[in-house]
């Protein structure tokens, strides 16, 4: 559920990280309790379990790519849900990587086809096997309701939860970081 806090003051939050996420070319995200609630729902045979997205993380994720910034998924699940939000999100189909719970091999690829180093990379995840990542990353980030032991190996932990906007606060700091103004069509 969103609150609002009107005495949390995100650039102001953002500006202790300023070094680390000037650096930042690559933005990567789990998907179950990260970009979603972590809460997912049977839709079928064709589809299969599903899950709900925050479109203001959707709209953040399209302003990224649109400064230049490569944008990719790591997620342990594999649902067509998934691969079609990512995919009508504008996501370059070798950036998602489903499937697999073990993420440091989707790491190096994402990596690789960018062209970043570890250090250009911001890795956002919630889950014990998020771990290798978020401590590779040159700037990492958890939601609060993580466990202890993940909300400790991160650089941030978020104001808001899990598909509530958390992904995207962190996108607003990489924008903050980075002077990077959203276009606005006319």
């Amino acid at each position: 559920m969103f609150s609002c806090d009107r005495d949390f003051d995100l650039r102001q939050a953002a500006k202790p990280f300023h070094d680390k996420l000037k650096k930042v070319k690559v933005a990567i995200f789990d998907v179950d309790g990260i970009l979603t609630n972590a809460k997912v729902y049977w839709s079928g045979e064709e589809v299969g379990f599903n899950r709900f997205f925050n479109v203001r993380d959707g709209y953040g994720l399209k302003v990224l790519k649109n400064a230049g910034i490569h944008v990719a998924i790591i997620t342990g699940g594999d649902s067509v849900g998934v691969s079609k939000r990512m995919r009508g999100l504008g996501l370059a189909d070798e950036l998602i990587h489903m499937g697999n719970e073990d993420k440091r091999d989707a790491f190096e690829k994402v990596l690789k086809t960018t062209g970043c180093s570890e250090e250009e990379a911001l890795y956002m995840g919630d889950e014990f096997f998020d771990l290798p990542i978020l401590k590779r990353a040159g700037f990492s980030a958890t939601v609060p309701n993580a466990s202890m032991e993940v909300r400790e190996a991160v650089d941030y932990v978020t104001h808001f939860g899990a598909g509530d906007g958390c992904a995207r606060e962190v996108m607003d700091m990489l924008r903050y970081a980075q002077d990077i103004v959203p276009e606005i069509e006319h």
